[in-house]
């Protein structure tokens, strides 16, 4: 099939289409709306930019448009779950330029956000909730929403949702939903948890896979950059001020890293700002709003947030750490070159990184070229100070205590001898060496008297010659000594 019309869609969507100038469907929408539009269950494997919002999308359009009724209150015809905030505004903002010609009512449903408004938008119904798994599970166990009028279920990005661990949520999902209805499942790959998640929750599923791509495109001039550590930040300054860049994406390992990035280039002047999934709902969404509408042209972002980003016209992608996964790699970099246009992809690595860019070489099939700079020698301090950098509480701990001899009490290791600050301390040194337990000041005093039955103070009881009124004196006197030393000494 060469284009839309021969898929058999809707004339509103076909229109809309048009308007938005897409005339030939890509791969994966060419072997998936046909398979949508006949009601079987969709096992689909494809990445990110290959089209596939459009191929689960455009189906569940199609049947609204063919049975335009009202949404029933706190129901919905059509659920679609994704793993980020991003990946679900995306997905609606797509839904709405698909459907600019219908009445198409649709939800977004996400954490971080306040949660009365979308209580409000839900009681009156939805043709299509878009969200995440954790926030609609808090609705479905408040009672705001209702899955059993629903038709039509995708999973989005199912591996990605795996690895935030959203699995057990959808299955809770899952088990309210009717049994007969079309489920749509995509992943970019397909581990063994989400083929046995496909099997629990589908019926005959057809396979609908595009190739995953491995090389990047031809379109994309690649390099990498050797540098120390510490020298990356100002390294990725001078690559972002340059007259060529247009619009770039920074990708971090972290959320720390992102930000630290993202300020120090607004301290050089840069149009910067940072996603991540510690910012507030908010600041996600104003920061990608700045980032579309060209307030700022530098977003830093780690690889989950950066999800949500569908932008054709970004020149640059800067690795200002290479990925631990090669794959994400080819994720990264084919966030530019998109729509026949070229891209830049400069990769930032220090001595450390170096089997994760052999790693990624071996992926690609090739060795990136380098612009001019060599590998740095492996610093073994500094590859220690960059963990302790990366992990701070695993570098304050200490060495773990040896195992205990048999016979000798498992607890906390013993303490270095010091010598005691005074005699007070001395003795209650010594009596715990002799197996008395110490007991704090902060305790109150048994009354042994109490213990002993009201023994009498020429009784035979030893303990309670400690209470007699001129032993506590004695004892009182005692205590008061070493205090009063000390406080001489201050």
């Amino acid at each position: 099939m060469t284009n839309f019309t021969e898929l058999g869609l809707a004339e509103p969507i076909l229109r809309a289409l048009q308007t938005q100038g897409y005339a030939q469907p890509t791969p994966i929408q060419t072997k998936a709306i046909p398979v949508a539009l006949s009601g079987d269950d969709i096992l689909g494997i494809a990445q990110t930019g290959t089209g596939k919002t459009a191929s689960f999308v455009l189906p569940i359009l199609d049947r609204l448009a063919r049975n335009d009724k009202r949404p029933i209150p706190k129901a919905t015809n059509a659920l679609i779950l994704a793993p980020t905030r991003e990946l679900v505004a995306q997905i609606a903002e797509n839904i709405r330029k698909y459907s600019k010609n219908m009445r198409v009512s649709v939800t977004i449903i996400v954490g971080g956000v306040k949660i009365g408004p979308q209580t409000k938008k839900l009681a009156s119904g939805s043709h299509i909730i878009v969200a995440t798994p954790g926030r609609l599970l808090d609705h479905l166990n408040n009672g705001h929403v209702s899955l059993s009028q629903t038709k039509y279920v995708v999973l989005d990005e199912a591996d990605h949702m795996l690895d935030l661990g959203f699995i057990p949520d959808i299955r809770r999902i899952m088990k309210q939903l009717p049994k007969k209805r079309q489920t749509s499942l995509l992943s970019a790959t397909m581990p063994t948890q989400i083929r046995a998640l496909a099997k629990d929750f589908q019926t005959d599923p057809v396979e609908v896979a595009v190739a995953v791509e491995s090389k990047p495109i031809e379109r994309i001039t690649q390099s990498v950059r050797h540098t120390s550590s510490s020298a990356k930040r100002d390294e990725v300054t001078r690559i972002l001020s340059a007259e060529d860049v247009e619009r770039a994406i920074v990708f971090t390992r972290t959320k720390r890293g992102a930000d630290r990035v993202s300020q120090h280039l607004q301290k050089a002047g840069l149009a910067a700002t940072a996603i991540h999934g510690n910012k507030s709902q908010g600041q996600r969404t104003r920061a990608l709003a700045s980032f579309k509408n060209g307030e700022i042209n530098i977003m830093v972002a780690t690889d989950i947030a950066a999800r949500g980003i569908d932008i054709d016209d970004v020149s640059h992608v800067v690795n200002f750490e290479l990925p631990e996964v090669p794959e994400a790699y080819v994720h990264r970099i084919g966030r530019t070159a998109r729509a026949g246009r070229t891209g830049t992809a400069i990769s930032l690595c220090d001595a450390t990184e170096a089997k994760l860019l052999r790693d990624i070489e071996k992926l690609i099939g090739t060795r990136l070229p380098t612009d001019g700079t060599e590998p740095l020698p492996f610093d073994k301090e500094a590859a220690k100070a960059k963990n302790a950098r990366r992990n701070p509480r695993q570098a304050t701990q200490g060495k773990k205590a040896k195992p205990h001899r048999k016979g000798q009490a498992a607890g906390k290791p013993k303490l270095a001898s010091t010598k005691p600050w005074s005699p007070m301390e001395a003795s209650a040194a010594a009596s715990n060496d002799s197996g008395t337990a110490e007991r704090s000041n902060d305790q109150p005093k048994r009354d042994n008297r109490k213990r002993n039955g009201g023994a009498k103070a020429d009784g035979g009881n030893r303990s309670w010659s400690r209470n007699r009124p001129d032993a506590r004196n004695q004892n009182n006197a005692r205590r008061r000594k070493p205090r009063a030393r000390a406080e001489a000494t201050a």
